[in-house]
């Protein structure tokens, strides 16, 4: 916890930091890839960059972490720190990193900010930023430490023994270890990092949710022709060649209550959802579990076949599924966009949601709109931020 000094003026200058965080975390980013062009290269995802997305989940972050320093919640704190160490986690990130980026984000704050820069104001945000890097850093090291690995050392060289369409544009690659021993063990709902060597020298990286079953020997995921690295493995990615894979990590997981479940995706954002239920189905689950997915058509939508074989074997679950195209002829299948008004939705369920922003934030307010709770939705975004 920070000092009460500096919580008193984080209080007092939060609504002006606030107001230009988005302007502050446009600068830093340039900053720091003038000095270090490998973070842009080899680290960070370049499409992210040139939309903007990434400085608005960095900003967004500091700003929710600074807010409950003032405010605090324990549960909330521990989301925002779980979300951003596993993907930390799953790109190699050691301690050694985080005063580069304290360098150039103070540099950026300094300059956007300002004369309202007093040292006062900087010794309290700086006292601010190293209370939330030192958790990060910890609990980034108790991840590492319980994958088996060294703090950052999670790459792996493995290679691909299937790759199947599954569906016009997307495509799933099978993965085993090259020296034929079982690939690590994994928690369903988890992804790994790829990183893949681009023409232009860069190494750029990209993750992908685990989709096979937790106990085989090897590896499974799939790909949507969307990005870069994307891109790349749909064109040069074939059986037998090689690929530079991460430890597994995420905090999409299941709950281990034995409550209701509401799985909710779209797109391919059903990958963790398929991992999950291969997990249910293998351990014999039989709690309530509503699956819930949107696509664009029944012909585009990947995993199609799988989804429904899984949602079958289970005997306490119902699929739902919602197309933008096509025709209806099942009684749980609709046309348009996701839409819940009439879906049973018990406020005791546990809801995982993957998707697009859009489509996540529309989902959180139909459930909190149906008595469930916002502290039992959990989420993982596909698109801006992965």
């Amino acid at each position: 916890m920070i000092s009460t000094d500096a919580r008193t003026m984080i209080e007092a200058t939060l609504p002006v930091v606030a107001a230009h965080i988005e302007e502050i975390t446009a600068n830093f980013y340039p900053r720091m890839f003038a000095e270090h062009p490998e973070l842009l290269s080899d680290l960070f995802n370049r499409t992210n960059q040139k939309s903007g997305s990434q400085s608005t989940v960095l900003a967004g972050s500091i700003a929710a972490f600074a807010t409950l320093q003032l405010d605090y919640d324990a549960a909330a704190q521990r989301g925002i720190i779980e979300r951003i160490s596993h993907k930390h986690a799953s790109l190699g990130i050691i301690a050694d990193q985080y005063p580069i980026v304290h360098k150039h984000l103070f540099a950026a704050i300094v300059e956007v900010l300002g004369d309202a820069v007093t040292p006062e104001v900087a010794a309290a945000w700086d006292e601010l930023y190293w209370e939330m890097a030192n958790v990060l850093i910890g609990r980034e090291n108790e991840l590492y430490a319980q994958a088996g690995v060294a703090a950052g050392q999670v790459w792996r060289t493995v290679r691909i023994v299937e790759r199947d369409q599954v569906s016009p544009d997307a495509v799933s690659f099978t993965l085993a270890s090259v020296d034929g021993d079982p690939l690590p063990g994994f928690v369903p709902g988890q992804y790994v990092s790829v990183q893949v060597p681009l023409e232009d020298g860069a190494n750029q990286i990209r993750q992908y949710s685990l989709t096979g079953r937790v106990g085989d020997p090897t590896w499974r995921f799939s790909v949507k022709l969307d990005g870069e690295v994307s891109t790349w493995l749909h064109e040069h990615a074939f059986d037998g060649d090689d690929l530079s894979v991460s430890t597994p990590f995420g905090d999409l997981t299941l709950p281990d209550d034995g409550g209701p479940l509401l799985l909710a995706s779209a797109g391919i954002g059903c990958t963790p959802m398929i991992g999950l239920l291969h997990h249910l189905v293998a351990t014999g689950d039989t709690r309530p579990v509503q699956v819930m997915h949107a696509d664009r058509s029944r012909a585009r939508q990947p995993h199609r076949g799988e989804l429904g074989r899984l949602v079958a074997q289970l005997p306490g679950a119902t699929l739902y599924q919602w197309y933008e195209h096509g025709v209806s002829a099942e009684p749980t299948t609709r046309i348009g966009l996701i839409d819940l008004a009439d879906v049973p939705v018990d406020p005791s369920s546990t809801a995982l949601v993957c998707g697009p922003t859009g489509f996540m934030s529309s989902v959180r307010d139909a459930l909190v709109d149906r008595s469930l709770s916002a502290e039992r939705i959990q989420f993982e975004a596909f698109g801006g931020t992965r």
